[in-house]
């Protein structure tokens, strides 16, 4: 009887195990994954650096638009390599949970396809690359199917980066000197911040202070819901650090055309008051208070700043609008196929020649009887359509 007994406890202890002590690792591994996931979040949550310093931007470019097409490849690609990646079409934790950064990057690609969209007009001609380009960076940020948007993302950088190789090898002549494709883009960029500048004011929920800036409720749009204010904040923000860098670029790239028509004090003037928008905002949580009171109000101050920001980009706009430069004939006088030209020339004189003195003499006048010659050395150099033959800067 009592081996039966012990043998019946065994059977019942092999078919009824406790599991109690399972939950205690598994809670702890919860644990773990929500602190990683949180130490992710804030990491991905940073903004970026700069991809254009303020101490390159006074450098002049070698070739016009050179600068530009690089800003804006590096702005591209700002979005693929920051920590995180692309965080607007994540499926899964942080990324999932995260929406102050996913905004920030739709505002960023909202100024990047605004140049993408200017480029044409400012070079001049349209190159299959900078259709490719356009084409890509207009394909919808949340994409994750194959192909998803890192992808398309990253052939608008492939055909950027073609692009920029043709301008440094003087391939492709560089942008026209005509100021009117310039004052395009930046109107079209102010046309954004003005709309910013709505959406963040319907925000406010102080009829005083808008009273003070001279805006009514009835220009505004719908007010954002509570829990979305910090996305038009975050959207507002991306598009102004994209904006400094494409300003710092074009400004490398445009030098001659801002001093002729004396804009320098007002480009650096614009470029001041986007810094101004980026500062740190050290609350945890985007405020929305009114006046004086304890807590701030995070959409009226960048409002300020992105009305200002629309306007001084107009002002721009206006200023160069009606300016034209030509592009700067190149030092040595020739062209990238001349001197095989001379030398060819020069051959050919030493070959006919009678005597040593005839030969320098007929040497000496072969280059100035070449073809390419008065393209190089004649007035119409100083022409962009004359220098986009021989590949100029």
């Amino acid at each position: 009887m009592a081996l039966s007994r012990n043998r019946k406890r065994r059977v019942e202890v092999l078919e009824r195990p406790e599991y109690g002590w399972i939950w205690k690792p598994l809670l702890t591994l919860v644990v773990v994954y929500l602190v990683v996931c949180l130490g992710l979040g804030i990491w991905w949550s940073q903004r970026p650096g700069d991809v254009v310093t303020a101490d390159a931007a006074d450098t002049p470019s070698p070739v016009r638009g050179l600068a530009t097409v690089t800003a804006l490849e590096g702005v591209v690609e700002t979005l693929l390599d920051k920590p995180g990646g692309l965080l607007s079409n994540d499926v899964f934790p942080p990324g999932v949970w995260l929406d102050n950064m996913p905004s920030w990057e739709g505002g960023v690609l909202d100024q990047a396809r605004v140049m993408a969209a200017a480029l044409p007009e400012l070079s001049g001609q349209t190159p299959a690359a900078l259709e490719d380009a356009q084409t890509a960076l207009n394909a919808d940020r949340g994409d994750w199917l194959y192909p998803g948007a890192e992808r398309r993302y990253a052939k608008a950088v492939g055909a950027l980066q073609g692009y920029q190789d043709a301008l440094a090898q003087s391939t492709m002549s560089g942008f026209v000197g005509d100021g009117k494709p310039l004052a395009a883009w930046l109107n079209a960029s102010a046309r954004h911040f003005q709309r910013q500048t709505q959406h963040l004011l319907a925000n406010v929920d102080d009829p005083d202070a808008l009273r003070e800036l001279g805006v009514s409720d009835a220009e505004l749009p719908e007010a954002t819901p509570w829990f979305r204010i910090d996305n038009v904040f975050y959207t507002a923000r991306g598009e102004a650090w994209a904006f400094t860098q494409l300003l710092r670029a074009t400004r490398r790239d445009y030098a001659d055309l801002i001093a002729s028509a004396d804009a320098g004090e007002l480009w650096e003037r614009l470029i001041a008051e986007l810094e101004l928008a980026q500062r740190r905002v050290w609350s945890p949580v985007i405020l929305n208070g009114s006046g004086f009171g304890l807590f701030a109000n995070h959409s009226l101050v960048l409002a300020n700043h992105t009305q200002a920001i629309a306007e001084l980009a107009r002002s721009l706009a206006a200023r160069v609008q009606d300016v034209t430069v030509s592009r700067p004939a190149p030092a040595s006088g020739k062209t990238a196929d001349q001197p095989a030209a001379d030398e060819a020339a020069a051959g050919q004189a030493v070959k006919g020649a009678e005597t040593p003195a005839s030969a320098g003499a007929q040497g000496s006048e072969a280059p100035a009887s070449s073809s390419t010659a008065p393209e190089s050395t004649g007035p119409e150099a100083a022409t962009p359509e004359a220098t986009g033959k021989t590949g100029a800067n």
